[in-house]
């Protein structure tokens, strides 16, 4: 098991804040080649659940996993390598009415946590993200979430193998969720 250390936690704050500018700049087809061929990238639906009883005085009471959909309705996104590449190629299209004109954006990310995995190679971070999105002149939206991810390590640098973004929001009123998280 590797140390997390000042330097690796350094180093993955580092890749995140390369990650969001190329986002922002949309550097779409430089930000694929962070991702691993294998990645599995979720945004789960967020609901409110009946309490349950029984969960009652312990953590899991107000645990966020029991919010998520966890298979009981479609995940807002289930994607893998090939449909993240055709979102990245539809971007550069004139007829893709949810890229173009392309948004406005400016990511935010803190509160990186690095945690060791279980999988050699590899590292689970979680990580905080608040995205402006302005389109139109007039459109103006703030998306905040939390993203869990694990990082492999390839050819010494760091590429998302998985990525699970919590969205604060469970209704949606955003015009779109084609944006990258």
């Amino acid at each position: 098991m590797t140390d997390i250390t000042r330097d690796l936690i350094s180093d993955v704050e580092q890749f995140y804040y390369r990650e969001a500018r190329m986002l922002d700049n949309r550097e779409y087809q430089q930000w694929l080649k962070l991702v691993t061929t294998d990645i599995k990238y979720r945004i789960p639906v967020r609901f409110i659940p009946q309490p349950d009883p029984k969960k009652k005085d312990t953590e899991a009471f107000l645990s966020v996993e029991q919010e998520l959909s966890q298979g009981l309705a479609p995940d807002f996104r289930d994607e893998n390598f090939f449909i993240l590449s055709l979102r990245v190629m539809r971007a550069f299209k004139l007829n893709s009415w949810t890229d173009n004109p392309p948004a406005r954006t400016r990511r935010f990310i803190s509160n990186v946590e690095v945690l060791p995995s279980d999988q050699e190679g590899c590292y689970e971070t979680f990580s905080n993200t608040m995205i402006t999105w302005s389109r139109h002149q007039k459109d103006n939206h703030t998306f905040t979430a939390q993203r869990k991810d694990v990082l492999r390590v390839e050819n010494g640098e760091f590429r998302i193998a998985k990525r699970e973004v919590i969205i604060d929001w469970n209704v949606i009123t955003g015009p779109s969720l084609s944006i990258f998280y």
